[in-house]
């Protein structure tokens, strides 16, 4: 079992900056050897990938946040983080750490954040 938790969203003007955490735990997880992924539902729309850091290292994010998002984590504190900058109103969305161990998904409980115009 794997635990996520997710923290940092919010409203903020277009243009604004937001920092998402996501704190994973678990007695048997050993957070460096996975991957973990930020997604994003808005109202009326498909869960899509935001970013993704993979256990490799490699780093992948969706085009339409691309030069605007950073994803980094840090395996000591077991957390990944989800830097917005440049926020635009179409970000507007309920955001989901992810990440999958032993073919089990685990998602967290969301975080919305609202971008206003």
């Amino acid at each position: 079992q794997v635990q996520l938790v997710e923290s940092g969203g919010g409203l903020v003007q277009a243009g604004g900056s937001l920092r998402l955490s996501c704190t994973a735990s678990g007695s048997r997880f050993i957070f460096s050897f996975y991957t973990m992924s930020w997604y994003r539902q808005a109202p009326g729309k498909q869960r899509e990938l935001v970013a993704r850091f993979t256990s490799a290292g490699s780093r992948i994010y969706a085009d339409s946040v691309k030069g605007r998002f950073t994803i980094s984590r840090d395996n000591a504190k077991n957390t990944v983080y989800l830097q917005m900058n440049s926020l635009k109103p179409e970000d507007t969305a309920v955001y989901y750490c992810n990440t999958v161990e032993s073919a089990a998904e685990y998602w967290g409980q969301g975080t919305q954040v609202t971008v206003s115009s």
